[in-house]
């Protein structure tokens, strides 16, 4: 038994202490419970290291290293240990991302040495709900994404991305993981949208679920159908369908300057709960 603090890299044998820590912030964390609860621990499944932090033999503290970067339950001692282990590795994520005081402590410590980033956006407004809209009515057209409609949907997942983070996902390998996750949200039923005459007015993901909580992601409003209300009516139906199907608890970050979708969401019912922080390279 480790008796210092320390940190390792987890194993398949650590699953159930991970999975502790893990539900211990069921919203803050559902991203990568979902990855551990569907993989595991093993890394090659995983598509990435879960590094554990120990203090007196106990696990307090987790960090997921594969294409993010994502300090978990993270202490400021814990994250000076998981900043001494990223470095000695080098770089190998495309962001750091995760709750803001622990991710901003990760990246003041990378900085020097992964530094600079493309972008650093310091607070993103973790908002979370329990219950369907009260004071908005759910579009009736908004369902779940058929298999046959990848050509539709991938377009305006483009755009959203594109418009979101700053990169297309179609650099460097064409697009073929991004496609292929899309193709998952899509097959799994967890890809919403409002197509009409084969063209995509609203969209919307549920990226993460977990028994606990999930997370709705992609939002995004063709540019000419903005400020009709969509973004209000349309999310008011993924909820619905959220709650419904998949978690009593339904959460969403978003980027502290998007002043009309934070409102919009409000309106929708969610709340305030806390903050993320993204450093994109």
């Amino acid at each position: 038994m480790l008796t210092q603090s320390s940190t390792r890299v987890l194993e398949p044998a650590d699953l159930d202490a991970a999975l502790a820590v893990l539900d211990s912030a069921p919203v803050e964390n559902a991203f990568v419970t979902a990855r551990v609860q569907l993989a595991g621990l093993d890394p090659w499944r995983l598509g990435g290291e879960m590094w554990g932090w120990y203090r007196d033999g106990h696990l307090t503290s987790l960090c997921y290293s594969g294409a993010n970067l994502v300090p978990i339950c993270a202490t400021p001692e814990a994250v000076r240990g998981f900043a001494d282990r990223a470095r000695r590795i080098g770089r190998r994520c495309s962001s750091i991302v995760g709750p803001a005081e622990p991710t901003a402590q990760l990246w003041r410590l990378l900085e020097p040495s992964w530094g600079p980033a493309r972008d650093v956006r310091a607070h993103q407004p973790l908002m979370v709900t329990d219950r369907p809209a009260a004071a908005v009515t759910a579009h009736p057209g908004v369902r779940r994404v058929r298999k046959d409609e990848m050509e539709v949907i991938m377009p305006a997942c483009v755009a959203m991305f594109t418009e979101e983070v700053g990169v297309s996902p179609l650099a460097g390998d064409g697009g073929l993981l991004y496609q292929a996750r899309v193709a998952e949200l899509v097959g799994s039923g967890r890809a919403f949208a409002l197509i009409e005459d084969g063209k995509v007015l609203f969209k919307a993901e549920i990226g993460a679920a977990t028994r606990l909580a999930c997370q709705i992601q992609g939002v995004w409003v063709a540019p000419e159908h903005r400020g009709r209300g969509l973004s209000e009516t349309g999310m008011a139906a993924v909820v619905d369908s959220a709650l419904t199907d998949v978690a009593p608890l339904v959460s969403l970050y978003v980027n502290d300057y998007n002043a009309p979708a934070r409102a919009a969401y409000r309106r929708v019912g969610f709340e305030e709960v806390g903050a993320f922080m993204s450093v994109l390279f």
